[in-house]
């Protein structure tokens, strides 16, 4: 299990350091991780594994060591995705990965399918194809069974049959009021034309 930090800002950046042992951060010749620059200290700060997890200690930097900027000004304990800063030079906290178990998975046995629908292998040999690729001689499923609530036996609602007849009387009814109509109007025309002729 191997604790990493990943350079988000300086000259490092994008690239990961491995954590295997204690290590010294800071810009002495001697530092495990060597910053090079004016605000880092010559000892800045202490990477320390324990238990197989990892700590941070600040080392009475000068412009000191955070973690999620907050300054830490003792030993903290360091968790995945934290966010460790070393004055401008800061690193994302990458936990080791630890490996699940494999899981063994049962090949399903033929017998499985005695009962239920048959493999794709079977089905392919006993369904005849047509010279278009169509499967022949396909079973119809059975439909699925029909809830004891529901009355199969009930009549089919009766939809209203509409009669014409009352449609072509209604048209003749109107053919017949308008012809009566315009008779009325034509001997009213007719009445006013002979009074004012025999006036």
């Amino acid at each position: 299990m191997t604790w990493k930090l990943q350079a988000i800002t300086g000259e490092f950046t994008g690239k990961e350091i491995t954590i295997e042992r204690d290590m010294l951060v800071g810009r002495h010749q001697d530092a495990d991780i060597l910053l090079q620059s004016a605000d880092i200290s010559r000892r800045h700060a202490a990477l320390l594994l324990k238990d197989q997890m990892l700590w941070v200690q600040d080392l009475n930097s000068s412009n000191g060591t955070f973690i999620n900027d907050l300054r830490i000004d003792q030993e903290t304990e360091l968790h995945d995705g934290d966010i460790l800063q070393f004055s401008s030079f800061v690193f994302s906290v990458l936990a080791p990965v630890t490996e699940l178990p494999e899981i063994e998975v049962e090949p399903v046995s033929s017998t499985a399918h005695d009962q239920g629908m048959p493999s794709i292998a079977e089905r392919a040999v006993e369904t005849p194809i047509s010279r278009d690729g169509m499967p022949q001689q396909v079973a119809i499923p059975k439909p699925a069974p029909i809830p004891e609530h529901v009355n199969i036996q009930a009549a089919a609602e009766q939809q209203p049959v509409v009669n014409k007849a009352p449609v072509a009387q209604e048209k003749e009814q109107q053919k017949n009021a308008s012809v009566g109509l315009i008779s009325i109007i034509v001997l009213m025309i007719l009445a006013m034309v002979a009074w004012l002729f025999f006036k």
